[in-house]
């Protein structure tokens, strides 16, 4: 069994998919749009992304936009957490995450992580980037 985010948003899931793609040197990306689905689906004639994933090995990230007209709130109240095996390369994440975003905590030596950090990007998704404990 496993768990994977779906994050919603409001317009700006191609761009956060493309971003997240880059961060995270994604092996695959797809996006799907409302257009794309049939006609007989009832679904609007949007350029808004309807389905939209990327794959680093055999860890997926989903991600799509409301559909038009319905109410939208960014994702409240839940983080998405990503570990890496070395400080380094989770302090790369972790600044990439950072640019035009908040860090609510600084990247850094916890007392049960070599490094752990909290952002929420420009996306309006909050990250937690850690190292896992020798």
């Amino acid at each position: 069994m496993s768990f994977v985010p779906f994050l919603t948003f409001d317009g700006q899931a191609e761009a956060a998919i493309t971003f997240y793609a880059d961060v995270f040197g994604a092996d695959e990306t797809q996006i799907l749009r409302y257009a794309d689905a049939p006609e007989d689906e009832g679904l609007p004639p949007s350029d808004r992304v309807m389905y939209g994933h990327i794959m680093t090995g055999d860890h997926c990230l989903m991600a799509y936009d409301s559909m038009p007209g319905m109410e939208y709130t960014p994702q409240a109240s839940v983080s998405v957490n990503h570990s890496e095996p070395t400080a380094e390369e989770g302090q790369r994440i972790f600044d990439r995450l950072a640019e035009g975003g908040t860090v609510t905590m600084p990247y850094g030596k916890v007392f049960f992580s070599p490094a752990f950090g909290m952002v929420v990007d420009k996306f309006g998704t909050s990250w937690i980037i850690g190292v896992p404990a020798p």
